[in-house]
């Protein structure tokens, strides 16, 4: 029969080749859930698939007459690939722009951006079948993608992420948050546990949660989760301890761009958690939008020199070179099938387009696509339609490489601007961090400014007597700068009324409430903890946030720190420098206020 012989497929371990060699993968199918066994494919999936692949006289689909679509073609103007300047690549030429501000944020004297046409048509006049027409794209699909998408991230998987088995597989999602529904029902029972950073991405713990999918905070550091936390969790695992909780086979982690702490984890850090993950056979869920947003280290202003590369070769050769700048994926080390990348086009071209793709082995791939046939079905046909015409035919995948290494440096000199607002409005001296807070790294410690007239000079290099108002670690990826603000400094700190007036507020709820009222909104800290929502809120506070070595009371109750995330993504120049000038004035009368 045509439907009910397609069973889950096998899970043995099978034998691959790479680079000529054998190499056996073990099997994983351990790993799946018990609704994800129990996955049998859409029977109307099947019919069209077998239409789209075979030239049939079809009358088995219930597929409406494309003629009956109103939109005739689509149409856009699309920038061209180098509308945004690069940052050189090591050994090439370069040349000094003093422009660069300008064009950020859109104030240059001639701000008409070059644009190209693109038009979908209903019909390719050719015949070809492949072509992206709205025909096919509009109509009902598989849930895998159109396959002139699937076809370009092959491509771009294979030439960017390069992965270490021939056999892994790529299929389409709408967007990383449905990505990741999909992986936690195919992979989790409710009651498990699911490894992440001690600070993660919202959404990933509200997934989980209405599963009864708990999140099991690993410690971080400048890179991200470290390797001997995770190791320590997992070798100390006790099931009676942890509730009943069996020992958690899947981690999730953001690591480029870490979200909220814009850290990028390196390839030895990677490898070493790989490893560690191969021990405990554990997955990998790798969430990387941020991918293509590696900045690097931040460097003040006085010591800034902003060069740009003045022209671009569509060529293997360019495109290679700057893809071995970036720290390398998880993917790359995966010799046993551990991993399930996610990729987004949500921070490369548009986030409305709920558009990306997944990155595993053909049986989690064949599963997840089990799990999208019923739910999300196939990506809205216009998003398709519209990237896979840019990415994929108007402009190949050299000058897509150009696109990205544009925004690149776009959100460099973001992160560049928002840091250097904060350093016009704080005095920062480079520090080494306290244990509790991103161990051993160097940050930026932030303290009033005495002396208004060093504004916008060198960051300091030496120890202030004043008291500490907040710390943080620049960026190196992503979009956002993650702030520690130091409640133990505050006078009101161990005081049996945090907040006259509101007994049951905390000193970060008071902080986050008087920003709004002063009119800036940042990312409240407590949105990002991962922490079970079922656990005391007290207990909780005592298990992940940590005090000073030197610093604070021990004797004192109250958590120590206070945590915000700072988006420099979207902000306007005027709008980071007014943001900063108001979170200058509202720390100065919260640390100032005894009352």
């Amino acid at each position: 029969m045509l439907v009910e012989n397609e069973m889950l497929p096998s899970g043995n371990g099978e034998t691959t080749f790479v680079d000529g060699k054998p190499r056996l993968v073990p099997d994983l199918s351990h790993h799946l859930s018990d609704l994800a066994k129990a996955r049998r494919p859409s029977p109307l999936k099947v019919l069209a698939r077998i239409i789209g692949e075979q030239d049939l006289l079809s009358l088995g689909g219930g597929m409406p007459h494309p003629d009956y679509f109103p939109f005739h073609t689509l149409s856009a103007q699309v920038l061209t690939p180098e509308a945004y300047e690069a940052r050189p690549l090591p050994g090439a030429s370069t040349e000094s722009t003093f422009g660069w501000f300008w064009r950020l944020f859109g104030m240059a004297e001639n701000t008409k951006p070059k644009t190209d046409d693109i038009t979908i048509p209903k019909y390719d006049p050719s015949g070809d079948r492949a072509a992206v027409q709205l025909s096919q794209t509009l109509q009902y699909s598989t849930a895998r993608g159109i396959p002139a998408l699937n076809k370009f991230i092959t491509e771009f998987t294979n030439k960017v992420y390069q992965p270490y088995l021939p056999t892994t597989t790529n299929l389409a999602h709408t967007g990383n948050t449905d990505g990741l529904h999909r992986i936690i029902t195919t992979l989790c029972n409710s009651g498990e546990g699911l490894l992440v950073e001690e600070w993660t991405y919202p959404s990933a713990l509200s997934t989980g949660l209405p599963y009864g999918v708990r999140p099991v905070s690993v410690a971080m550091d400048g890179e991200g989760m470290k390797a001997e936390a995770l190791d320590d969790v997992l070798s100390k695992w006790n099931v009676e301890e942890r509730g009943g909780m069996k020992r958690p086979h899947v981690v999730y982690l953001v690591p480029v761009g870490q979200n909220p702490s814009g850290a990028t984890m390196s390839a030895e850090r990677k490898k070493a958690i790989y490893e560690l993950c191969v021990k405990y056979d554990i997955i990998i869920v790798e969430d990387d939008p941020y991918f293509f947003l590696q900045e690097g280290p931040y460097v003040p202003s006085a010591y800034r020199r902003t060069t740009t590369s003045p022209s671009f070769k569509d060529d293997e050769e360019t495109s290679k070179a700057w893809i071995e700048t970036l720290s390398p994926s998880f993917i790359k080390f995966d010799y046993e099938g551990r991993v399930i990348r996610l990729d987004s086009f949500s921070k490369t071209i548009a986030p409305g387009s709920r558009l990306g793709f997944f990155t595993c082995n053909p049986l989690f791939a064949e599963r997840l696509e089990r799990a999208g046939e019923v739910s999300t079905q196939a990506p809205c046909g216009f998003g398709q339609s519209m990237i896979t015409k840019l990415i994929a035919d108007h402009w190949g995948f050299h000058n897509y490489i150009r696109w990205l290494q544009g925004l690149q440096l776009q959100y460099t000199q973001r992160r560049d601007r928002m840091i250097d607002h904060i350093a016009s409005e704080f005095h920062l001296s480079e520090e080494e961090s306290d244990p509790s807070f991103l161990s051993g790294a160097r940050v930026l410690v932030a303290r009033e400014h005495r002396n208004r007239q060093i504004r916008e000079k060198d960051i300091s290099t030496t120890f202030e007597k004043e008291k500490s108002w907040f710390s943080f670690i620049p960026p190196t990826s992503g979009m956002f700068v993650w702030v520690k603000v130091h409640l133990y400094n505050h006078p009101r700190y161990g005081k049996q009324s945090l907040t006259p007036g509101e007994p049951d507020q905390t000193l970060e709820e008071a902080l986050w409430a008087d920003l709004v009222k002063n009119g800036v909104l940042l990312g409240p800290g407590w949105i990002f903890e991962a922490k079970d929502l079922e656990e005391d809120q007290a207990v909780t506070s005592l298990l992940h946030q940590g005090r000073p070595p030197s610093e604070g009371n021990p004797d004192d109750h109250g958590p120590s720190y206070a945590h915000f995330r700072i988006a420099f993504s979207a902000a306007t120049d005027e709008t980071m420098q007014k943001a900063m000038a108001i979170f200058a004035k509202v720390l100065k009368k919260f640390f100032n206020d005894s009352q």
